[in-house]
């Protein structure tokens, strides 16, 4: 797993979200991105955490970042993850791992002593020239905004 980090210069991608949009990374240029890649869609630990970024995301914006989410589910799934929660961010179907790979975050992972590849959670902040300002390896998925804002 070759995860980009601070410093490192984010590849261009482009991925379709929940609505079958294409979202680029030049859409974001000269703003601060936060992405953040979770493992499964409506899942306890993805919803607490995309949940608490929702619950924060006006104080999230008046610092200036704008969100993506980003997980290999399908847009019918990631659509009515974003539905059902209401989240006022997209968020990516990343099904052939084009901007996972981009920054890094597939890989082994265990898990109740079972080993198998999936999305590491993990959540890096870009400048407005696509270069990694922050990484947060390790997630508080129900404090997630406190990481960012702090």
């Amino acid at each position: 797993m070759n995860t980009l980090k601070v410093g490192d210069k984010v590849p261009s991608f482009s991925a379709k979200d929940q609505d079958g949009n294409t979202i680029k990374l030049e859409d974001y240029s000269g703003k601060k991105l936060v992405v953040f890649f979770y493992p499964k869609a409506s899942t306890p630990g993805c919803t607490a955490e995309a949940c608490n970024l929702r619950d924060n995301y006006k104080e999230l914006q008046s610092e200036g970042y704008e969100l993506l989410g980003v997980s290999a589910d399908s847009e019918k799934r990631q659509a009515k993850f974003k539905e059902k929660y209401e989240f006022p961010f997209p968020l990516l179907a990343d099904e052939d791992h084009t901007v996972i790979n981009a920054f890094g975050v597939w890989g082994l992972k265990k898990f109740m002593g079972r080993e198998y590849d999936g999305i590491h959670r993990k959540t890096f902040v870009v400048d407005g020239d696509g270069i990694v300002t922050k990484v947060i390896d390790k997630v508080k998925t129900k404090d997630h905004a406190a990481q960012l804002l702090n």
